[in-house]
C-alpha cells in the first residue's frame, strides 16, 4: 500500500480537564463520576446514544452483580440499576434481591430507559457529550509519555482537543493504540480470537414455550443438538447463549457466533456485520421451528457488533488467572467482582463446547460469598502519566478478561479511572504516582463497594515487562 502525507490546519480546542473516548458503561461512569468531583469533561461517542453494549449492542441484561450473600457491585452502576428499577425499566416480576444478593443471576432492562438515564446523568453533571464523533489520532511526548491532545473527527471536520488527562473507554483500546501504548491484539499476539455476536431484539415471544423457568438461559441444548443433527444451521455451533427476557414479550437474542472476525480490521468488521444479520435470521427460524414460536418477529438488529475480545492494554499490573483462582484481594483494588470465566467457543467442534461449558459452570467456579479484586494498576497503561484505560480492554490475561469484560465491571472500572484522573490533576501527581489510598476513600464516598481493610498509597505493580 502506498502512503499519502496529509497536511491540514485544524481548529484547536482547550479548557477540558479530561477527555473520555467511548460512551459505553466504562466511559459514562468515568465522565459522570469525574464531573461530580468538579472536573470539566468531554465525552466522545462514535454512535448516537450512550450505553454502548447495553443500548447500541442490544445486550439488554446486566451480568451478575451479587455473589450469593451481598451485592459486590457498587458506585454508579448500583445507582443505575436501582434507578431503572424505580422507573419501571426492569421487569416488575423481578425481586431486587436478584441483583442485590443472588448468585450468578442476570438482570434484564429496557435499553431505551438506559439511554434516557445516561442522557440525564451527563446533563446533570455538566459532561459535554459529542455523538457521532471518533478519536482518530493522538499527540504524545515520547520522552515523557504524556498525552497532549487527541484528534477528533465528525461531520464538522477535524478538531484537535487538548486536555490534562485522557481515558480510553473504547472497548477496543483504540486510544491506547494511537498513543503507542503497549498492548495485546487478539489473533495477532494471541492464538485465537473469541468470536463476537450481533444481538437482536424480538417481539412476540412465548416465554413458557421457551421453558426459561427463571429468566435465564432457555434449557434448549437438546434442541440445538437436534438442529445440528438435522443440518439446519449454516455452522454447527453448539454454543447458543439464547433468548433473554427483556420487557413483556420482548426479548434480546444472543446467538450466532461470527467466527474469525477481527474487530480491529475494518473489512473484517464490515463482513462480520453482514454475516451477523444473516445469522440472526437463521436463529429466528430455529426458534420458530424447534420451539413453535410462530409469533416471533424481528424488531431490529444491533447497531454495533457485540465484541468480546480485541485489544487489551499492558498495564502497570496485569490481573491474571492465578489471581482469580486465589480470590486475591488488593489494598488498591478499585472494584470487586465474582462472575465466572466466560471464554466463548473458538470453533464449532464438540471439544470447544465442552471446554467452554466446563470453564463456565465447573472449573474454579466461585462459591457464594467469594469474590476477587481488580487493582488500580490494571487501568494504567505501562509508562504513561496521564492516560487511563477502562472496560474490557484493561490489563488482564484472557481468562480474567473473560470474567470482567461485562457491563457492571466496566462501569466500576470507568468510575475509578475518572476519579483517578481528576485526583491526579488536582494533586499534581501522575497516573503512576497517584495516592491509591485516597482514591479508594473517594470511591467509597461515591458508593463503591471496597471492603479491604488495608489501604496503600502506592499501587500494586507486577514487575512484568
Amino acid at each position: 500500500m502506498s502512503e499519502y502525507t496529509l497536511t491540514r490546519s485544524i481548529p484547536v480546542e482547550e479548557g477540558y480537564d479530561i477527555v473520555v473516548a467511548g460512551g459505553g458503561p466504562a466511559g459514562c461512569a468515568a465522565a459522570v463520576c469525574a464531573a461530580r468531583e468538579g472536573a470539566r469533561v468531554l465525552l466522545v461517542e462514535a454512535l448516537g446514544c450512550l450505553g454502548g453494549t447495553g443500548t447500541s449492542g442490544l445486550v439488554t441484561e446486566f451480568d451478575p452483580m451479587a455473589n450469593g450473600e451481598r451485592m459486590v457491585v457498587g458506585g454508579l452502576m448500583r445507582e443505575i440499576i436501582e434507578t431503572l428499577y424505580q422507573r419501571g425499566f426492569v421487569p416488575t416480576l423481578l425481586d431486587p434481591k436478584r441483583w442485590r444478593e443472588e448468585f450468578h443471576k442476570w438482570t434484564p432492562f429496557d435499553a431505551e430507559g438506559l439511554k434516557l438515564l445516561l442522557d440525564e446523568l451527563t446533563d446533570e453533571t455538566g459532561v459535554e457529550v459529542r455523538f457521532f464523533t471518533r478519536v482518530i489520532d493522538a499527540q504524545v511526548d515520547d520522552a515523557t509519555k504524556r498525552v497532549d491532545g487527541v484528534v477528533l473527527s465528525n461531520m464538522e471536520g477535524y478538531r484537535y482537543v487538548r486536555a490534562k488527562a485522557f481515558i480510553d473507554a473504547t472497548g477496543d483500546g483504540l486510544l491506547c493504540g494511537f498513543c503507542g501504548a503497549r498492548h495485546w491484539d487478539a489473533g495477532r499476539d494471541t492464538p485465537n480470537i473469541m468470536p463476537p455476536t450481533l444481538c437482536a431484539l424480538f417481539s412476540g415471544i412465548d416465554w413458557e414455550a421457551l421453558n426459561v423457568g427463571d429468566i435465564g438461559l432457555p434449557r434448549h441444548q437438546e434442541k440445538v443438538e437436534q438442529a445440528i443433527a438435522d443440518g439446519f444451521f449454516s455452522q454447527p455451533d453448539r454454543h447458543v447463549p439464547g433468548m433473554f427476557m427483556n420487557m413483556g414479550k420482548l426479548g434480546s437474542m444472543n446467538a450466532g457466533h461470527v467466527f474469525g472476525m477481527d474487530s480491529l480490521n475494518c473489512r473484517s468488521l464490515t463482513d462480520g456485520m453482514k454475516r451477523g444479520r444473516r445469522l440472526v435470521r437463521e436463529y429466528a427460524a430455529f426458534y420458530r421451528k424447534y420451539f413453535g414460536l410462530d409469533d416471533l418477529r424481528l424488531v431490529t438488529t444491533a447497531a454495533m457488533m457485540g465484541i468480546r475480545e480485541s485489544r487489551r492494554a499492558q498495564g502497570e499490573y496485569t490481573l491474571c488467572y492465578a489471581d482469580y483462582q486465589a480470590r486475591r484481594k488488593f489494598p488498591d483494588q478499585i472494584a470487586i467482582f465474582a462472575k465466572s470465566v466466560d471464554i466463548h467457543v473458538y470453533d464449532t467442534t464438540p471439544e470447544q463446547y465442552e471446554r467452554y461449558y466446563s470453564e463456565f459452570t465447573k472449573m474454579d467456579r466461585y462459591k457464594p460469598g467469594e469474590y476477587y479484586g481488580i487493582p488500580y494498576g490494571t487501568l494504567v497503561p505501562k509508562g504513561f502519566d496521564n492516560l487511563w484505560v477502562a472496560g474490557r480492554c484493561v490489563s488482564a490475561d484472557i481468562k480474567v478478561q473473560g470474567s470482567l469484560r461485562v457491563q457492571p465491571a466496566a462501569s466500576m472500572m470507568g468510575q475509578a479511572a475518572g476519579v483517578a484522573a481528576w485526583q491526579a490533576i488536582k494533586t499534581g501527581t501522575t497516573a503512576r504516582t497517584l495516592d491509591t489510598a485516597k482514591l479508594v476513600e473517594t470511591l467509597r464516598r461515591q458508593g463503591a463497594n471496597l471492603p479491604q481493610e488495608e489501604l496503600s498509597p502506592v499501587m500494586t505493580v507486577d514487575g512484568r515487562d
